[in-house]
């Protein structure tokens, strides 16, 4: 089955890359190194797949889509670091691909329509993860990596950052794929903090605050979090309670949940 014959399908949000300067481009960001484990989140054609394989322990290829995994059986099973799971790498869990106690390296050209669930999924399962390089909708990577007083900073930005340091390394034209999508890609590389900057101590209270601040964001925090604080408590917190949610840092929102937590 070639491109031409393969009906791209809206459901699994797909676009599949095929301007080869990009694959490289692309290639040269992951560095892939010969000690690898890598997983592959929607290989689709195998456009960045052919390139990895030569330069990992192992792959493991992760697709939905059972016409793309007859192809990609056809194209790659001769080699003997690849191995292809027709799955829903929602319903994945890395666990299960690690051999022994190896990290592993996630790479991907993430569906638009499921791209925060994913991610939030894959944040779940943080301690199995070396990197991840996710080509995503540049929006996206905007909004993950903003920064407090950015427009595009947010839940999704927070809980990321929790997590990973993130940085937008390149944009991808429409050009580059087939078919065209409307919007432009970035590429962008999230790598888990060694020790979490500000550790919350309990996560499901700081996961609860992130998301009720932004829920309102444009009224202040004092008011979003009334049914959790109050202004007192958040000035005690070291929070000045007439700021905006943008405005407070990754800090500020730990700072939040843990007198939140303690004050339970």
């Amino acid at each position: 089955m070639s491109k031409n014959q393969h009906q791209a399908r809206k459901r699994f949000g797909q676009n599949f890359l095929c301007d080869v300067s990009v694959v490289a481009e692309i290639i040269k960001l992951i560095n892939p190194q010969n000690q690898d484990h890598l997983v592959e989140i929607g290989p689709g054609f195998g456009a960045i797949t052919q390139e990895l394989l030569s330069h990992c322990q192992q792959l493991d290829a992760l697709e939905i889509d059972r016409d793309l995994t007859k192809h990609l059986q056809l194209e790659f099973s001769r080699h003997d670091n690849f191995i292809l799971h027709n799955a829903d790498a929602l319903q994945v869990e890395l666990n299960s691909l690690r051999l022994g106690q190896e990290k592993l390296r996630i790479v991907g050209n993430l569906p638009y329509n499921i791209s925060t669930p994913l991610l939030f999924h894959l944040l779940k399962q943080i301690d199995c993860i070396n990197d991840m390089h996710f080509m995503l909708q540049k929006e996206v990577v905007e909004r993950i990596a903003a920064t407090p007083g950015n427009k595009n900073y947010g839940r999704l930005s927070l809980m990321v950052q929790y997590h990973c340091a993130a940085l937008a390394l390149l944009d991808i034209p429409p050009s580059a794929f087939q078919p065209a999508p409307k919007v432009i890609s970035s590429i962008i590389r999230l790598t888990p903090h060694a020790q979490l900057p500000f550790p919350a101590d309990d996560f499901a209270i700081f996961s609860r605050v992130v998301h009720d601040a932004f829920n309102q964001r444009r009224k202040t925090i004092a008011n979003s979090l009334k049914h959790l604080t109050d202004k007192a408590q958040l000035t005690a917190a070291g929070i000045d309670p007439r700021l905006r949610p943008e405005q407070l840092s990754l800090e500020n929102y730990v700072s939040i949940s843990n007198y939140v937590s303690n004050s339970n």
